[in-house]
């Protein structure tokens, strides 16, 4: 494809290039407050959750229940980012997030809860995280699509590290704060400070000038849907790097047994649980910020299988430690080494895909990455029901190497070659 021929490390020496745009700006601000309040959630509902229920399995159910609807619904999402105009389209949904946020709060105000049992407030929560995941099928798509109508194709890559650097950031802060503000505050205080930061983030969004669609169907809508699952598809760099990522966090999704492992084998509380939460994203970040001046895509495939053994083998020292320190050492380095992932494969994503698909391409990633998380989650959690937490962190953390193995023998002709060169590879 002539697209791939133009790959490359960007040639733009500034790292601040992407966020010399105000809209760029204010795009960040929208993804940093709502991943902000997506993390303290998650933590909030984790903690929440699992001591309702003393249930490893609870924990997964979690993942499970965001992950069905959010892949059920992708490749629509995708079709309706191609068509519609983004701005609009995110406002209705994260209005549609702070509703489900509402109802979590609500239901956790200490003179409502105590009126129902605690299957109740279980069963509801899992039903919110189901809504909150049906959105998710949509702004994936409509942030990917927004990002590159905001930013010139020369400084996709530059976007792309400081996108995935302010959802990180997010993402270090997020889970510490939420540790700390459940240990400190209780459970309906931190649903209320959720809700505030899912505002600011919402008017983040009227900062953003509107960006009408660049594709108008003119055939029906599974024809239109499967043009992104083709192009994926015919895209030998695109495929794999989807691939290995979709299989290697499919295993690795111990990281979500965080709360057991804090609780029933290092024996520490909420403060520390938000402090083991935070490490893999301050790995992520500051490796991030490594790379806006040294960039990994001069030769991306070597550096992708590099970083997802990495990965592994952090995977499996954080199961088998235990030391509080050293698991935040061993988790630290597992966002070191996704983070690598991450940039690769964002980057691969933004320059490789027309203007008019990159709604139902993304989607196509978000069916691949976008819920692997979830149903990772979910797969740890019942590994860990049916052979205990730590011998499911080490299955997991094993798998992941396996996959990298497999990917090594059927993909030796990519290692060596440059982003440029790997579309003449057979």
């Amino acid at each position: 494809m002539e697209a791939e021929r133009n790959i490359g490390p960007s040639k733009e020496n500034d790292p601040y290039a992407a966020l010399r745009f105000p809209e760029f700006r204010s795009f960040i601000g929208m993804r940093f407050f709502l991943t902000f309040a997506y993390q303290i959630q998650a933590v909030a509902i984790g903690w929440y959750i699992y001591h309702l229920t003393k249930d490893p399995l609870s924990l997964g159910m979690i993942g499970l229940a965001e992950a069905i609807p959010a892949v059920g619904i992708a490749l629509y999402g995708g079709y309706i980012a191609d068509k519609s105009e983004k701005t609009s389209l995110l406002k209705w949904i994260l209005g549609s997030m702070f509703i489900c946020s509402a109802v979590l709060f609500i239901i956790t105000i200490p003179s409502v809860s105590s009126t129902l049992s605690s299957s109740h407030i279980v069963w509801t929560i899992y039903l919110m995280i189901f809504l909150i995941g049906i959105a998710r099928g949509f702004i994936g798509p409509a942030t990917f699509s927004l990002m590159a109508a905001i930013i010139p194709r020369e400084h996709y890559p530059n976007s792309s590290t400081w996108n995935s650097t302010g959802w990180q950031v997010a993402s270090i802060a997020g889970p510490a704060a939420g540790g700390l503000i459940y240990a400190y505050a209780g459970i309906s205080t931190t649903f209320f400070i959720i809700l505030i930061f899912l505002a600011i983030s919402f008017a983040c969004i009227f900062f953003i000038k509107k960006k009408p669609a660049q594709f108008v169907p003119k055939e029906n809508i599974l024809t239109s849907l499967s043009e992104g699952i083709r192009f994926v598809f015919n895209s030998r760099m695109m495929l794999g790097a989807l691939s290995l990522d979709l299989f290697s966090v499919f295993f690795g999704g111990a990281v979500a047994l965080i709360p057991v492992i804090a609780s029933e084998v290092l024996h520490v509380g909420a403060e520390q649980f938000g402090m083991m939460r935070a490490a893999p994203a301050l790995g992520a970040v500051l490796t991030m910020l490594f790379m806006t001046r040294h960039s990994p895509m001069a030769k991306p495939w070597r550096n992708l299988l590099f970083a997802v053994t990495g990965f592994g083998l952090s995977i499996i020292c954080y199961g088998l430690s235990r030391n509080f320190y050293l698991t935040l050492v061993f988790l630290f380095l597992e966002g070191v080494f996704d983070s690598v992932s991450v940039v690769i494969r964002s980057t691969i994503m933004q320059l490789l895909t027309p203007e008019e698909m990159r709604g139902r391409v993304s989607a196509v990633n978000s069916m691949f990455i976008g819920s692997s998380n979830e149903i990772g989650a979910f797969e740890s959690g019942l590994t860990a029901k049916l052979m205990g937490t730590v011998r499911a962190v080490v299955f997991g953390g094993s798998m992941t190497l396996l996959v990298v193995a497999i990917t090594y023998l059927k993909t030796k002709k990519l290692i060596p070659l440059g982003v440029k060169e790997i579309h003449t590879s057979k």
